[in-house]
């Protein structure tokens, strides 16, 4: 038998770089806009929205590519986007949306934004021609200061 390689260390700073790097590769022409969304992202998110989608269980594709479709647009306008999430084990018809925001006038101009832009437009006619949600609910919650997105530590 070989000899087994040494295991290979890497520090948070040199993942985030090759995670970087690997987002650029992935995303093309597109990395520029996707990185300065990133950079450009609220540093105090202190509001969640979070949205309960009752779901047609034999359209869960229709809901992956809603999602998928709007997922760029959200923090194009505005959102922080933490995930659009399909029913997996356990209940068939139930998936979840998070958007946060620094605050509810944030939203508010978010949800302003939203409405003239000519993507979500396209997609929200997709949302309502499939007819794929039976129900929709959005609560909002605070986000607990230091507690959301928090990074590993030790």
């Amino acid at each position: 038998m070989g000899k087994t390689p040494p295991a290979l260390e890497v520090t948070r700073r040199e993942a985030a770089g090759l995670t970087t790097i690997g987002l650029a590769m992935l995303l093309g022409p597109t990395a520029g806009r996707a990185m300065s969304a990133l950079q450009e992202r609220p540093v105090n998110l202190k509001l969640m929205c979070i949205i309960r989608y009752q779901i047609d269980p034999f359209q869960k594709e229709a809901f992956k590519t809603y999602a998928e479709t709007l997922g760029p647009l959200i923090p194009r306008n505005g959102g922080h986007l933490v995930g659009y999430f399909l029913p997996s084990t356990g209940t068939n018809d139930i998936g979840w949306g998070m958007i946060a925001f620094d605050s509810l006038a944030s939203y508010e101009e978010y949800q302003k934004r939203v409405r003239t832009d000519p993507d979500v437009i396209r997609i929200l006619d997709f949302y309502q021609t499939k007819k794929f949600v039976v129900r929709e609910e959005r609560n909002f919650v605070e986000i607990v200061e230091g507690t959301f997105e928090r990074p590993v530590v030790g």
